[in-house]
């Protein structure tokens, strides 16, 4: 059996990839990841989410979380276990003396609080988004320097 927290997981990456507008849609959802529950269960799980229904673009009223930018909704949704299974990490870039590292919505201030607090003598500082980080670099240090740098502080970079 999953657990409810994997369950409440799945649900919020659901409801944030999905325009889903009744609980039967929800639990269609659920059941395709492989969570069996009730519709009585499903509906605690909305409420201590807090969840809500808003209109979409569409006009539909649709399942929202309360806090959109944690879980910002795609046009191409991966399923739930799919995006669980992903780090927060996407992607570095350099350009002169700085790095943009781009991460899944809501990962972007951890990783940047990690890396302020590990010390890296190759950078001066980060400036987290929501999903964007902004890395200034010493002057004339390599970029592979800083990227084996940032891999022992940050999951799955390399």
């Amino acid at each position: 059996m999953k657990s409810k927290k994997n369950r409440l997981e799945a649900l919020r990456l659901i409801i944030s990839s999905q325009e889903l507008g009744s609980q039967e849609e929800l639990l269609g959802a659920l059941q395709k990841e492989g969570f069996k529950l009730t519709q009585a269960t499903l509906s605690r799980d909305l409420k201590q989410l807090k969840v809500a229904k808003a209109a979409s673009m569409r006009g539909d009223y649709v399942y929202v979380l309360p806090n959109e930018t944690m879980y910002k909704r795609i046009s191409t949704p991966a399923s739930a276990r799919e995006m669980m299974m992903v780090p927060g990490f996407m992607s570095i870039n350099f350009s002169g003396n700085i790095g943009v590292i781009k991460t899944r919505p809501g990962y972007a201030s951890s990783i940047a609080y990690n890396i302020d607090n590990h010390d890296i003598p190759y950078i001066l500082g980060t400036i987290a988004g929501d999903d964007t980080i902004f890395i200034v670099i010493k002057q004339g240090v390599n970029y592979n320097d800083v990227t084996e740098a940032l891999s022992e502080v940050v999951p799955n970079m390399k």
